[in-house]
């Protein structure tokens, strides 16, 4: 029994993608901090589809050694395909940003990222069929004032995940490596990146994706085997594509 591993799947896109991996037919292992969450999301899935095995794990990945335990925990489990989509902003010009909250940030956006990253590869490298979607950001390629740090975060998921790809290829690994580059997407993210109690898109944002439509641009890279970035782009179109970034090849 092959599974799907997606963090970040109590809310937002990542809820979205849950459902939207499940109308496929895919096992599920759901992990974010909200156990309540994930459990009310598992409920959900068994309704549309009770062939459809979903396994939750609670993790708060702003611990490296809980990214560590997770991906030990998830060992006895052949996974297809693992995207991490856990992520927290922080929207506020660098003089003025709460660095606790960028240290949390830059723990989840990028160590335990990277650390679940490069044990699934090490893992998986070899294994026909599999894929590791990392979610960047549409400024991981454009930086943003007022939320440099975000965007920095970001432009390190887009420069790990492009190069994880190229050395994929050049080793002729069979896994491939994907990014998700979204733009501004209807969910709990821009409350919680500059601390408010609510956020009225229809009101603030003149263009704007759902989480739904989100997860099935995250369906639409899943399926296309010969890309490596979906983004969004400043029209809010949605492009899949090869790698954005120039690469200095030192693989022999």
């Amino acid at each position: 029994m092959k599974y799907t591993v997606i963090t970040g799947a109590s809310s937002g896109i990542g809820y979205e993608t849950a459902l939207a991996f499940a109308a496929r037919g895919k096992n599920l292992i759901l992990v974010a901090r909200r156990a309540d969450k994930l459990e009310e999301l598992k409920a959900k899935i068994q309704g549309m589809d009770t062939k459809v095995n979903v396994i939750v794990q609670q993790s708060d990945l702003s611990v490296s050694s809980e990214a560590y335990a997770l991906y030990n925990n998830l060992k006895q489990y052949e996974i297809e395909t693992w995207i991490n989509n856990a992520g927290i902003g922080e929207g506020s010009v660098i003089a003025e940003q709460n660095l606790d909250k960028v240290e949390t940030m830059l723990r989840v956006n990028i160590e335990s990222l990277t650390i679940l990253s490069t044990l699934y590869v090490r893992d998986y490298a070899d294994v026909e069929g599999t894929q590791l979607i990392n979610v960047s950001s549409a400024l991981g390629y454009a930086i943003a004032v007022g939320s440099v740090a975000y965007s920095a975060s970001k432009y390190y998921v887009s420069a790990f995940t492009e190069g994880l790809a190229k050395e994929l290829e050049l080793k002729g690994a069979k896994l491939k490596a994907k990014i998700l580059a979204p733009a501004i997407t209807e969910t709990e993210f821009v409350q919680k990146s500059i601390d408010a109690e609510g956020f009225d898109y229809k009101a603030n944002m003149p263009k704007y994706h759902t989480a739904e439509e989100m997860a099935g641009f995250m369906v639409d890279l899943y399926e296309h085997e010969d890309v490596v970035v979906g983004i969004v782009d400043q029209n809010y179109d949605f492009h899949l594509r090869g790698a954005i970034y120039p690469v200095i090849s030192e693989l022999n």
